[in-house]
């Protein structure tokens, strides 16, 4: 049986590896600076960002038990107004965050993680305003190798 996203880049301290680089080339692009060097960013964004990726991989659910949860998420980052010119640029930097932190680099795997993102972004930068608001109760999304494993479904 193959091992899940989680376990095959190396579980937990490959995603907070991931999490870092990725702040940090977020941080160092021109473009991206300025949603991720907000003075009122949570203290602990790195490591709540590498938890969520973690469980959306296939990982143990740290972030929906101590953190929040997939509405809330989607909230977060509603009603900056378009930003689809960022979406892009966010994929870059996550898959170069790859490589930074060590991640395996076998073609199934990038593409499992590509697609992931994408998709990702989709869900983010379709709630451009804050209304209509973004639906409660929102499953985390679960990622394997073969994308979605069901699409969330409001209750």
């Amino acid at each position: 049986m193959r091992p899940s996203l989680f376990e095959h880049a190396g579980g937990e301290p490959a995603f907070l590896a991931l999490a870092t680089a990725h702040h940090q080339r977020c941080l160092d692009d021109p473009e991206l600076n300025h949603p991720f060097s907000h003075p009122d960013q949570h203290p602990q964004h790195v490591e709540r960002l590498a938890a969520y990726w973690a469980e959306v991989m296939g990982g143990p659910p740290v972030y929906s038990t101590s953190c929040s949860d997939q509405s809330t998420m989607l909230h977060l980052h509603a009603g900056h107004g378009d930003m689809s010119d960022l979406g892009r640029r966010f994929t870059e930097c996550f898959m170069l965050a790859a490589d930074d932190a060590g991640l395996p680099d076998d073609t199934q795997f990038r593409a499992a993680l590509r697609a992931y993102m994408e998709w990702a972004v989709d869900q983010v930068l379709a709630h451009p305003d804050r209304e209509p608001a973004v639906p409660a109760g929102l499953p985390m999304p679960r990622w394997s190798w073969d994308g979605l494993q069901s699409e969330p479904v409001v209750s």
